[in-house]
């Protein structure tokens, strides 16, 4: 993989589906429809879908491409593939709370090694770079040049006060159990992959999902979070979170930064 050309690539197109996303967020009203499984999917999911999609093929031919979109791509494998959610957080857009990201991230040999997490909403950008390190991008963004960037890095945690961020649509009881393990400084919501960035950032220690999701969800999250320093794991054993898994369905899993005393479930 040519690493200088992906990340040139992830970016340009992760700006163009914000934009055609916040085309439709901001418009007086959207479709809304339930697919296969009953997850919400609207036309800006669609329409995002298509141009990255058209986009990574045009410039990665012979690399597998996985999306949410595409049922037809669940079923393919490979030892190195792209991987796509053109909308994480619909129910964030649906609300018009501005919690949704645009996801891309390549995966090599079951890790997520560059990605790409655009909120538009909220106007932030976080990349890895071609050598896997990770940045957030000051806006306004521009498609042809490349903004100032600022090198992000975890948290050195204090287990005696920790940060935690946690999903927004999906916080129950479940995740406010194993939440009350640790002794917490302050704990927020967040929607999307933005809660990975936010770990990224040093803005939360710790992040744990329990709940489903599917690698889309969470690849790219995760690459921004490995080139900043952090890591994500099983919930129920601490080991790796890999990808490539049958269907692309994750366990429940904890993102962190290291130095945080990981609890048994």
């Amino acid at each position: 993989m040519d690493f200088e050309r992906l990340e040139t690539v992830m970016r340009t197109l992760a700006l163009e589906a914000g934009d055609v996303i916040m085309e439709i967020y901001n418009s007086d009203d959207f479709d809304v429809r339930a697919k296969s499984d009953d997850s919400p999917v609207t036309a800006a999911d669609e329409a995002a879908d298509a141009l990255i999609s058209a986009g990574l093929r045009a410039a990665f031919p012979d690399v597998l491409l996985v999306t949410e979109e595409q049922a037809d791509s669940h079923s393919e494998q490979a030892d190195a593939f792209l991987i796509v959610d053109p909308l994480d957080g619909t129910k964030e857009f649906i609300h018009r709370r501005g919690d949704f990201t645009v996801n891309i991230a390549y995966v090599k040999d079951g890790t997520p090694v560059r990605g790409v997490v655009y909120a538009p909403a909220k106007g932030r950008m976080f990349f890895t770079r071609a050598g896997g390190e990770t940045v957030e991008e000051q806006g306004p963004f521009q498609k042809d040049t490349v903004g100032a960037l600022t090198p992000i890095s975890v948290s050195k945690p204090d287990n005696d006060a920790l940060f935690i961020v946690a999903s927004k649509s999906h916080r129950d009881q479940a995740t406010e159990d194993y939440i009350n393990k640790y002794s917490v400084r302050d704990s927020k919501s967040a929607g999307s992959s933005l809660k990975f960035c936010l770990v990224a950032t040093g803005e939360a220690d710790l992040y744990p999902r329990v709940g489903r999701t599917m690698e889309w969800d969470t690849a790219a999250g995760h690459a921004v979070l490995k080139g900043a320093g952090g890591d994500v794991v099983r919930f129920d054993d601490h080991t790796p979170l890999t990808y490539g898994k049958p269907i692309y369905e994750n366990p429940f899993f904890i993102a962190y930064a290291p130095g945080v005393e990981l609890k048994k479930a």
